[in-house]
């Protein structure tokens, strides 16, 4: 039985259509903030935190992981009727 605060399919797909537009941008602007950060980085042979190791080490399993869910839906969205 749905209720009233269950969202539909179509809800669903809006708001994850939302996040992705919103994700692509914020992942051009990391991606240009990193590119610029390695070039700083090798040209002044700069030491940094080994921090930095462990949370793009976490920021990869995640993007995977939300590329998983993203191949799922597509998957699903082929198979319909």
């Amino acid at each position: 039985m749905e209720t009233k605060d269950t969202p539909t399919v179509e809800m669903s797909l809006e708001m994850l259509s939302e996040a992705v537009g919103k994700a692509s941008e914020d992942l051009r602007a990391v991606r240009a903030t990193l590119d610029l950060a390695r070039g700083d980085i090798a040209s002044r042979n700069t030491s940094m935190s080994r921090e930095i190791v462990k949370d793009a080490e976490r920021a990869i399993d995640r993007l995977r992981q939300a590329d998983d869910c993203l191949r799922d839906v597509l998957k699903d969205l082929s198979q319909r009727d």
